[in-house]
Order: C-alpha cells, then sequence, then structure tokens
C-alpha cells in the first residue's frame, strides 16, 4: 500500500478493464487521505485549483495535459480565467481506479515543484 503522495506519484498507469480493477472504498479512502483538498464527488476524485489569472490557468492545463498524455489516463476539465476543476474516474473500470489517484498525486507533485 502507498504510504505517501511521492510514492503514489512514481508509480505509472496501466491499462485496466473491467470492474475487477475498481478500488474498495477503504482504499479510496487511503488514496484520497494522500492527497491535500481532493474530494469525493459522484464517484470522481475532484480538485478546484485557483490561479492569479488565465496564463497561470492555461499553464496548469497544459501540465495537466502532459501527464495524461504521458499516463494515457485523461481527467475531465471544466477551465475558467483563473481556475480548473479536475475530475478524475476510470471509465473502463466504471468507477475509481489506482490510476486516477497516480494521476492527481503526479499533478499535486508538479505544483509543489512550481512553488
Amino acid at each position: 500500500m502507498t504510504k505517501s503522495l511521492a510514492e503514489l506519484a512514481a508509480q505509472a498507469c496501466q491499462p485496466l478493464r473491467g470492474v475487477v480493477h475498481q478500488l474498495p472504498e477503504a482504499e479510496v479512502v487511503k488514496h484520497l487521505n494522500l492527497l491535500p483538498n481532493w474530494t469525493l464527488e459522484r464517484g470522481q476524485i475532484v480538485k478546484r485549483f485557483e490561479f492569479r489569472n488565465y496564463y497561470e490557468t492555461m499553464a496548469f492545463v497544459n501540465a495537466v495535459a502532459y501527464v495524461a498524455h504521458q499516463q494515457d489516463h485523461h481527467p475531465d476539465l471544466q477551465v475558467s480565467y483563473n481556475r480548473c476543476e479536475v475530475r478524475y474516474n476510470t471509465h473502463d473500470v466504471g468507477g475509481l481506479s489506482i490510476n486516477d489517484f497516480v494521476c492527481a498525486a503526479k499533478i499535486e507533485c508538479l505544483l509543489l515543484a512550481g512553488r
């Protein structure tokens, strides 16, 4: 079991299909506790990021797109002038998989590196 944000971010997404790869609720809670300010909403993990301006928002969106491309695991994004909402779930498993938490952790590490 992953014990830190860095350990979670160091993992790579794997192709997953089928409900057998859905994480049990206890694992969802354990992984969610590693992700600062991410919440569980309607079967997805969600975080709203706020920025000072459009430029910073778009830089963040591009970084998320890069992670999504590298991991072949894509979030739903809702983008506004100074904020972006990121939502993850794994459609191919019909719920949450480890891939959702790996990508969320990678995004968190990107933000930590930028500070």
